[in-house]
C-alpha cells in the first residue's frame, strides 16, 4: 500500500501506525458505497397539535374520535400535543427485482395504546405504523408485496389526522381493524383496477399478534379489496374511486370471531371543486361471550356520507353526517369502541392554509347518541366540540 509524504512522516514519529492508516482508509472508502444506500432513502413527518373546547361540564362519557381509539375526554377543555410522527423510507428500486422498505415512528400520547403497545411493560407513548419490507416481482402488470405491520387496508379515513377531511375520526374508523402484522399483496389488472389480498395474524390489533391458544398455531386471518378508479373517458366522474373489501377472521382482544365488510369511494360531481363521498363499515360478530354470556352473533354499522368543497386555493370546507348501529351487549359489555348502540354524529370542518407545510382548521361536532340510554357527559344525550387543529407536515 502507497502512502503520501506526510502519512510517512506521521508513521515514522510513531504517531500514527500503519494499521491505523489502514482502517482509516478503508473506512473512508466504505463511505461512497453507505452514501449510496441512503441516496434513496427519504424523511418525512408532521407534528399534529390541537385546541378542544368541549360545551359544558364533565368530560367522563365523551364520544371516542380520537385516532388511538381513546374517549374524547382525554383531550377535553385544553391544548393538545397530539403527536409526532417520523417515516423512514425507501421507494422500491427500479428493475424486475426490486426491494424497499417503511418504518414509521409514533411518539406522543396518541402512540399510546395504538397497535396495542408491543412493550412487555404495557402502553407507553411510542408505537410503530406501516413498519414493512416491500417488494415488486415481475408478475405480469407487476406484483407488490408488504411484509411486516401495515394499516387501514379497508375503510374511508386514516390513522393521520392531516389525510383526513376532518379532523376527528369517523364511527366506521372505529369499528374498523387497524395495524395487521403479515403479508400483503397487490396487483394493478389494468389503469382503472387494483387488487388487493393478504394473510395476517389476527383481526385485532399488535405487532405480532396471534390468535392461540384460543385458536389452532395455523389460525390466520385473511383479506382481500378491490378499487376502481374511473377512467379519464369518464367525464366529470373522472378520477372518482369506488372501492370495497373483506377481513375475516380472530380478534384475539375481544375472543371474538369477526368478519369486516367495508364499501366506500369518492366521486366527482358536475359542480366544480365540489366532491361527495360515502362509507360502509360493518362488521358481523359470530359465536362470542362477551360480556360473559353466550352470543350467536353480534353486530357493529357504521354509515356515513362526506362532502368537500375547494371554495379557493387556500379555503376548503369538509362535512361529514354518520349514523352509528351496534348489538346491545357489546355496549353494555365495554368494548363497543366508548360508543351507545346507536348514535349520529355530524361534523363541519374549515380549512384554510395560511402558512407553508401547515394544515390549519377549525371543526365543530355534534354527536347525539339515540338510544334510551343517557350515553354522554351530565346525563344528556348530546356532545359537542369546538376543536382547533394545526399540523406541521415536513
Amino acid at each position: 500500500m502507497k502512502y503520501n509524504a506526510w502519512t510517512l512522516a506521521l508513521i515514522s514519529a510513531g504517531i500514527v501506525s500503519i494499521p491505523a492508516v489502514t482502517q482509516a482508509e478503508e473506512s473512508t472508502n466504505a463511505v461512497p458505497t453507505l452514501l449510496t444506500g441512503l441516496s434513496a432513502t427519504t424523511l418525512s413527518g408532521y407534528v399534529d397539535t390541537s385546541a378542544h373546547w368541549n360545551f359544558g361540564t364533565g368530560n367522563a362519557n365523551l364520544p371516542t374520535y380520537t385516532p388511538n381509539g381513546q374517549p374524547g375526554g382525554t383531550k377535553a377543555d385544553g391544548f393538545n400535543l397530539n403527536l409526532v410522527a417520523l417515516t423512514i423510507n425507501k421507494p422500491v428500486g427500479e428493475g424486475e427485482w426490486g426491494a424497499g422498505y417503511n418504518a414509521t415512528l409514533l411518539f406522543g400520547p396518541d402512540a399510546a395504546g395504538y397497535n396495542q403497545s408491543f412493550t412487555t411493560s404495557g402502553i407507553n407513548d411510542f408505537s410503530l405504523k406501516d413498519t414493512y419490507v416491500a417488494l415488486h416481482a415481475p408478475v405480469g402488470n407487476g406484483l407488490d408485496f408488504k411484509l411486516g405491520t401495515f394499516t387501514e387496508m379497508l375503510g374511508y379515513e386514516v390513522y393521520e389526522t392531516g389525510n383526513n377531511p376532518n379532523y376527528t375520526r369517523s364511527y366506521g374508523y372505529m369499528i374498523e381493524p387497524t395495524a395487521l402484522t403479515g403479508l400483503l399483496g397487490t396487483y394493478q389488472v389494468c389503469p382503472a383496477v387494483a387488487v388487493t389480498a393478504g394473510i395476517v395474524n389476527t383481526w385485532s390489533a399488535g405487532i405480532n399478534s396471534r390468535a392461540f391458544p384460543a385458536k389452532a398455531e395455523s389460525f390466520k386471518t385473511y383479506m382481500g379489496s378491490l378499487t376502481f378508479t374511473a377512467p379519464k373517458d369518464m367525464g366529470f366522474l373522472a378520477g372518482s374511486t369506488l372501492s370495497g373489501g373483506i377481513i375475516s377472521g380472530y380478534d384475539a382482544v375481544n375472543a371474538v370471531n369477526k368478519i369486516s365488510w367495508y364499501a366506500g369511494g369518492t366521486m366527482n360531481t358536475p359542480v366544480t371543486n365540489l366532491k361527495a363521498g360515502f362509507a360502509v363499515d360493518y362488521v358481523n360478530l359470530a359465536d362470542n361471550t362477551i360480556g360473559g354470556g353466550a352470543h350467536e352473533s353480534g353486530y357493529q354499522g357504521a354509515y356515513g356520507l362526506y362532502l368537500s368543497y375547494q371554495a379557493t386555493e387556500k379555503l376548503g370546507f369538509y362535512t361529514r353526517g354518520e349514523y352509528l348501529s351496534q348489538s346491545d351487549y357489546i355496549v353494555a359489555a365495554g368494548v363497543g369502541s366508548g360508543l351507545p348502540s346507536k348514535a349520529f354524529e355530524l361534523t363541519e370542518t374549515i380549512q384554510y392554509d395560511l402558512w407553508k407545510n401547515v394544515l390549519a382548521r377549525v371543526e365543530f361536532r355534534w354527536d347525539h347518541a339515540a338510544d334510551t340510554s343517557d350515553a354522554f357527559s351530565n346525563g344528556v344525550d348530546n356532545a359537542f366540540l369546538l376543536a382547533a387543529n394545526l399540523v406541521y407536515k415536513f
